[in-house]
């Protein structure tokens, strides 16, 4: 059966469409012309052929930019439940907050939490305009079949998403074969599937619980070379420490040891890293995910984002569950890049080329597909965000306002290959009232078991 997004046809006009193709192209009073799941063209409002376009559905986009879906190469969907949580001793350092909050939330999340947690984490991101995420789950005590339920929030929200569960040996070894089995299971799943909705990737928690067996295992399983593996590296000096005393090694050469660095891996976060690591990563292909809230929150580190790219590094732009508005995250890079470094001065694009082009670059490893820009024959992952400019605005100027601007106005339409997921900042296909009552529901048994 042929979809109805596929036989219809999508009109947005009178818009301000930036395109992010090949950098900042900025086409004022413009409409955009989609054909199923994929733009057809992008032409003039002015155009005569647009009076006689057969249109199934129009959006007036004036007094609005119109911009590529946001792309989120980091999260947890998991972690939606934590909203409010006090129920845990404060933490001294990183690993304290790990045992006293994420390791104890994880373990008291039943299937049901898991898709709950995970539809709230769809309805955030389509209200916020992200409609790409790679997500990083985890839920100990129920973890074989976790992967379904998750990918059943994403395909029932429209979004697109690459999932994986994240294996640890901090339960011992039989929750980390219970996860290896997950993955191996959901990646053949994905496999068969196709499309360009879900994909899968393998998920390791981080070095520190991640034992040679383990590793050994994985290793054997897979053809390392073509698997997209997704993990935390370096997000705190405890993974390096306890790396090279129980290994004696540092984190990155025990993840290219065991063949996990390829061009398709996600190293979350990389604050901790070596000059010869951060050779390493770049060799191997691999991308580096920066999480500035969660950084600052963790008081963690600074990732030194500049060091990563002059050293050949991919980077990209995360969130690790903090929200899934990326205009706010990218602000936030761009204060903490400032502050740290104590430069007024830091250019504004060493922060927006992580969004823009570095998860665009990340995504489409995963997707092989046009994603991150709007040009003929890529999918319509489109958004409106009501902005009408008091000051001009060009190709030129465009960082400014997205920065200054953009980022505090409010997202109108939500688009995802070519399916309306949100117009007049009202959800076309969610019920946002039963899923917030669901999840209320559950969370508040989760945190008596908590």
């Amino acid at each position: 059966m042929v979809s109805e997004s596929k036989r219809s046809t999508l009109l947005i006009e009178n818009v301000t469409v930036a395109t992010m193709r090949q950098g900042i192209n900025l086409l004022e009073d413009h409409s955009i012309v989609i054909q199923g799941d994929r733009i057809d063209r992008i032409v003039k409002s002015s155009n005569p052929d647009l009076k006689n376009l057969e249109v199934d559905h129009r959006i007036n986009g004036r007094g609005k930019v119109a911009m590529p879906g946001f792309i989120n190469t980091h999260t947890h969907f998991y972690s939606s439940f934590a909203k409010g949580l006090t129920k845990c001793e404060p933490a001294k350092n990183f690993y304290g907050v790990l045992q006293n909050l994420w390791w104890r939330l994880d373990q008291a999340l039943t299937l049901d939490d898991v898709h709950s947690s995970a539809m709230v984490a769809m309805v955030d991101a389509i209200k916020h305009g992200t409609t790409t995420i790679i997500d990083h789950h985890s839920s100990p005590n129920a973890i074989t079949g976790s992967l379904d339920r998750i990918e059943q929030a994403v395909i029932d929200s429209g979004l697109r998403a690459a999932l994986c569960y994240e294996v640890s040996d901090r339960g011992g070894g039989g929750r980390a074969d219970e996860g290896v089995r997950e993955n191996l299971r959901f990646i053949e799943r994905a496999n068969m599937l196709g499309g360009h909705r879900i994909k899968s990737m393998f998920g390791l928690h981080a070095s520190f619980t991640v034992t040679n067996h383990t590793m050994e295992r994985i290793a054997g399983e897979l053809d390392c070379k073509d698997v997209a593996f997704h993990l935390h590296t370096a997000e705190d000096e405890y993974d390096q420490r306890f790396t090279k005393n129980a290994y004696g090694t540092t984190v990155v050469e025990r993840l290219a040891r065991w063949g996990l660095l390829n061009e398709k891996t996600i190293c979350a976060h990389g604050v901790h890293l070596s000059d010869q690591e951060i050779a390493i990563i770049a060799e191997s292909g691999a991308a580096v995910v920066h999480n500035p809230q969660s950084n600052m929150n963790n008081a963690v580190g600074l990732c030194d984002i500049v060091k990563l790219k002059e050293g050949g590094v991919l980077v990209g732009l995360g969130t690790d569950a903090m929200t899934m508005n990326m205009m706010e995250e990218l602000r936030i890079a761009l204060w903490l890049q400032k502050s740290s470094r104590q430069d007024q001065a830091f250019p504004i694009t060493e922060v927006t080329d992580l969004l823009l082009a570095g998860n665009q670059k990340i995504a489409q490893r995963i997707w092989p597909e046009s994603l991150g820009e709007l040009a003929p024959q890529s999918l319509a992952d489109i958004i409106l965000v009501d902005y009408n400019s008091i000051t001009p605005i060009g190709s030129d100027n465009f960082l400014g306002h997205l920065i200054f601007g953009l980022s505090q106005a409010s997202v109108d339409t939500t688009i995802a290959s070519g399916k309306v997921l949100m117009e007049d900042k009202k959800l076309c296909f969610l019920d946002e009232t039963a899923i917030v009552t669901k999840a209320r529901e559950l969370s508040t048994k989760m945190w008596e078991r908590f």
